[in-house]
């Protein structure tokens, strides 16, 4: 999604809420926003977007903590004390196709749709911490100021060239920072730009206020994360306006996915980070921000987790929350779709450390105890949604019928089913062979990557013969390009298994081999057991190019003994060719002598 090249939508967004850390918000790969209760480690709600096969969730963002009415309650005596308690209640939620959705937890279903502010993805939504307002940075280079109260816009302008791929808003709610390379620091009031902070080479993912202090008492220090770096770089707002370089920064093992910290109100308090990395490794840090400091600084202590297997495999951690307690840290790990949560007491006095869990077994556990609360939007007739595919590509929705009334069918809505679209494949395919117009309704490239999707997830042959049929090179990248990452591992496995049988079928899967290698070489790199899941085809390339190293020095002599041959055969032709110019004089001699023979008989004869 952001200007370089990077997608940032393959960041799954897992974010705890604030205060009290009671809920985990997880957007998975199929597009559903779940709702994790981390004290009872169970489903706490699951709300599934209108369009959430094509528009899927890019960020998450929980909204402050507030007084929140939970159904009808009894009228209270005067005697008794009233306590109001703050939770945490709305979540924001950019998604690919420009529109932020606000939902509540408290009500369970879907609070407002902000939409018509932003013409590309949105890549980061950010609260104020008082006022309610939302602020959300998209691909289409722009900031808007949302209202949350009239559901429109308040305030919209250009942030910079590129895409904006982060925000944060000040704790007091005065000053914003955006990034996308370079990161500005803006005015509220005025939306005018304040400072300006360059250093970062790609696309800026992190942006988070360290300390509560004032801008104008050089006490004011934010740090930021971008993709493909190692480093979280601390930076100064200072009162002069020398603050072009950065004071302190972070080293990492890898780019950081999921940063929590505790701010420092003075400079006698120390700032505490928790940085969850993309290689699934946790790095604590504890420092005292005074000023600059020239060397990077390690962590404090870093955290791995691995299984109980005899041959023990990493597990990736998804997001951290520091607490009271400086070794007690709030986990989240193992897979989007069912994480494990878990309050961990950590040895900080250690360098290193590594957990091990039966991650099988707190699954089950889970399970069995988790109460799932679906929660599916209510479609208007006016609505819009988008179909499984590209975003951009709408259809019509029917709306729910009320009452007890049957569904009608209708043919012109009816979605095209694996047949119907298997048989337009044929029919684009022998009109572009025949010179023959296109059809209206011509299969576009998102329809191949459904189809691939379908025919991976199946195993069927005929679904996958049609798709891998085509042998345009921009189908093919298209198609590549717009799969889901848990999709790349099994077209892999597809391809090897095709690659090893006919030769004709084998070049044809070269082709899409290479697209994949193109598009998704940062995912494959990213996984932890990638050896073992590619093994059959890297074994399977080594062997080919060793083979074509020989196959080279047979095409070498096979060219020398055709270029002698062919060199022979001119040879003998020239040779022929010059006899046949001797051979008519010699051929009129004999006639001669045959005549003068014959005038010999006849005077003989006469005689």
């Amino acid at each position: 999604m952001a200007a370089d090249g990077v997608s940032l939508s393959l960041k799954l967004p897992c974010v705890f809420s604030p205060k009290s850390r009671q809920y985990l918000a997880v957007c998975a790969q199929d597009g559903r926003l779940r709702v994790w209760n981390t004290d009872s480690k169970t489903l706490h709600q699951e709300y599934v977007p209108s369009a959430h096969l094509s528009a899927t969730c890019t960020c998450v963002a929980w909204g402050p903590c507030r007084t929140v009415k939970e159904g009808p309650q009894r009228k209270k005596r005067k005697s008794e004390a009233v306590q109001v308690e703050e939770k945490a209640d709305l979540l924001a939620m950019g998604t690919a196709a420009g529109t932020v959705l606000i939902y509540s937890t408290a009500k369970g279903s879907l609070h407002c749709t902000l939409d018509g502010g932003h013409s590309g993805g949105v890549n980061c939504v950010h609260w104020h911490p008082e006022d309610s307002l939302l602020y959300s940075g998209s691909d289409d280079t722009n900031i808007v100021e949302w209202d949350l109260q009239t559901g429109k816009t308040r305030s919209k302008w250009k942030a910079d060239r590129a895409a904006v791929t982060s925000l944060c808003v000040s704790p007091d709610g005065k000053l914003l920072l955006s990034a996308g390379y370079v990161i500005k620091m803006w005015n509220l009031e005025t939306k005018e730009v304040y400072r300006k902070f360059t250093g970062h080479s790609t696309a800026v993912t992190t942006l988070r206020f360290a300390t509560t202090r004032p801008p104008d008492s050089n006490g004011l220090y934010f740090l930021s994360g971008a993709a493909h770096d190692r480093l979280l770089s601390v930076w100064q707002v200072r009162e002069d306006g020398k603050d072009k370089n950065s004071v302190v920064s972070f080293t990492l093992t890898d780019e950081p996915q999921h940063v929590d910290l505790i701010t420092s109100s003075s400079k006698e308090e120390a700032v505490r980070l928790a940085v969850v990395c993309k290689d699934g490794q946790l790095h604590l840090f504890e420092h005292f921000l005074n000023g600059p400091c020239k060397k990077p600084l390690s962590p404090s202590c870093s955290v791995q987790m691995s299984d109980t297997k005899e041959s023990p495999m990493p597990i990736p951690l998804l997001a951290a929350a520091l607490g009271t307690d400086p070794r007690s840290v709030l986990l989240a790990y193992g897979n989007h779709l069912q994480p494990v949560m878990e309050n961990a007491e950590i040895n900080t006095a250690e360098r290193h450390v590594c957990l091990t869990r039966d991650i099988k077994t707190n699954l089950s556990l889970s399970m069995e105890t988790t109460v799932s609360k679906v929660k599916t939007p209510i479609v208007n007739a006016k609505s819009k949604v988008l179909i499984p595919g590209l975003p951009g590509h709408k259809a019509p929705v029917v709306s729910a019928p009320h009452g007890t009334e049957k569904r009608k069918k209708d043919a012109g809505n009816k979605e095209m089913s694996i047949a119907e679209r298997l048989g337009e494949i044929d029919l684009e395919a022998s009109s572009s062979q025949k010179g023959a117009p296109k059809a209206a309704a011509s299969l576009q490239t998102d329809n191949y990557a459904v189809l691939l999707m379908q025919g991976l997830e199946s195993k069927d042959a005929k679904i996958l013969n049609k798709v891998f049929q085509t042998r345009k090179e921009m189908e093919i990248k298209k198609t590549v390009a717009r799969l889901p990452l848990p999709a790349v591992i099994p077209l892999v496995e597809e391809l090897t298994k095709r690659l090893q049988g006919n030769p004709l079928v084998a070049c044809m899967m070269v082709r899409w081999l290479k697209a994949v290698l193109v598009h998704h070489t940062s995912y494959l790199a990213s996984l932890p057991d990638l050896v073992t899941q590619l093994g059959v085809l890297y074994h399977m390339i080594e062997s080919r190019v060793k083979m074509f190293h020989k196959l080279t020095k047979l095409h070498g002599k096979l060219h020398l003994l055709t270029t002698q041959h062919w060199e022979e055969e001119e040879a003998m032709q020239e040779d022929e060719g010059d006899e046949e110019d001797e051979d008519p004089d010699s051929r009129t001699e004999p006639k001669a002598n045959g005549d003068e023979d014959m005038e010999h008989e006849n005077e003989s004869e006469e005689e």
